[in-house]
């Protein structure tokens, strides 16, 4: 398995309690966490699993595409999305 820490505060946790909250993990989210803080408060734990961030790409509506960059734009496609006319928006509310 991935690398994990595994944070534990307001008590303490036996290794197959630490494994067995990895492995939840890994069948809640399909992946193993970063890091999981378990917060033990009595009979009960808190958890907090901290996930990898997943990298995206903006997508917009240029043109009528759906696009993410310019960059395989043709000549013509770039001068028409230069020349669109962008619309504000007023909501009112800020006089």
């Amino acid at each position: 398995m991935a690398e994990c820490t595994v944070n534990v505060t307001g008590g303490e946790l036996s290794a197959e309690e630490i494994e067995a909250y990895k492995k939840r993990a890994v069948e809640k989210f399909g992946e193993m966490p970063r890091q999981i803080d378990v917060k033990v408060v009595g009979d009960e734990v808190e958890l907090q699993y901290h996930l990898a961030t997943e990298k995206f790409d903006r997508i917009r509506r240029i043109t009528g595409y759906l696009v993410g960059t310019l960059d395989r734009f043709n000549d013509a496609k770039r001068a028409e999305e230069r020349d669109r006319v962008k619309h504000g928006v007023n909501c009112g509310c800020c006089g």
